[in-house]
């Protein structure tokens, strides 16, 4: 295959990944590919099926392989998995051999700041050499920190140099997510696009285009836009959670919903927040009693 040519399949390939599309990524034809891109096809493949809940079969792939970027993919499914103690070991230990590789870069950052260790995650990313995915996760983590200062900077400092990228569209649309005000409406056409796009149409796109919409007040919108990603997938966390906060906003009963979020995802963090606030109410509410005349 012609080195232009398979670099070009390899960018369609990421761009499917961060795209939400991936059993198209599963699906795609890797025989082709040189030994050089092989590898980087595989790992996406990889964690296209933990991102599809396949982490045990991508922990059973890669037991026994060497290769750092394999390694941190098997890191990466053992988090998927919920054996947190056993993913941070992994990615501790590629962090002090290997922070030089990319995708050990933003693998391990990926399970270091899922566990807490934002720090640490942080400085694994800050390594890279023109990495995306790190830039992107960088921006993710600042804004779980709520500093939107830093993360508007990675953006900028990105933007520079990779003007035209899905990722950088994709990281200053959830920094305008946060920004607020017209930004609202800019990340909203961002989503829309992806979501309207046949090539490129996935339930992450939807979801990230009704909240949006919700920002935006546009309630009946972001409803639509939520029932359409269901269809796709009724089994997803992320889409049930975000039906549940629109159902909450539109003053709907979600009962329901919450039901499903917890038979789907018994530990999702909308649950445990949920569950934290009722505790403080109830707490609250017991210094206080009715008084009757």
């Amino acid at each position: 295959m012609d080195p232009f040519s398979a670099e070009g399949e390899l960018l369609n390939l990421h761009n499917y990944f961060h795209q939400g599309q991936f059993q198209q990524v599963i699906d795609f034809d890797t025989t082709d590919l040189s030994p050089e891109n092989a590898t980087p096809a595989r790992v996406l493949s990889l964690r296209a099926q933990i991102a599809l809940g396949q982490a045990e079969d991508v922990i059973a792939d890669v037991q026994g392989e060497q290769e750092p970027e394999l390694v941190a993919v098997g890191a990466l499914a053992e988090l998927a998995a919920e054996n947190e103690v056993k993913a941070v070991k992994i990615a501790e230990k590629l962090a002090q051999e290997s922070a030089d590789n990319s995708v050990v870069q933003v693998l391990a950052g990926t399970v270091l700041q899922a566990a807490g260790k934002s720090e640490e995650a942080l400085a694994l990313l800050s390594q890279h050499q023109g990495n995306l995915e790190a830039v992107a996760l960088i921006v993710q983590i600042h804004l779980q920190q709520n500093r939107t200062d830093l993360a508007i900077k990675e953006v900028q400092a990105a933007r520079r140099w990779a003007q035209d990228s899905l990722l950088v569209n994709l990281a200053e649309s959830w920094v305008g997510m946060r920004v607020g005000g017209e930004k609202y409406q800019q990340a909203f056409y961002v989503f829309e696009e992806l979501a309207q796009a046949p090539a490129t149409s996935s339930t992450q796109s939807l979801v990230s285009q009704a909240v949006a919409e919700i920002h935006l007040g546009r309630s009946e919108e972001a409803e639509a836009a939520l029932e359409q990603a269901l269809t796709k997938d009724p089994k997803s966390a992320d889409i049930i959670a975000n039906s549940i906060v629109l159902n909450f906003i539109a003053g709907k009963d979600a009962k329901e919903l919450i039901s499903s979020l917890s038979n789907v995802a018994p530990n999702h963090h909308y649950l445990q927040d949920l569950q934290e606030k009722s505790a403080l109410f109830d707490k609250a509410a017991t210094k206080y009693s009715a008084k009757v005349a």
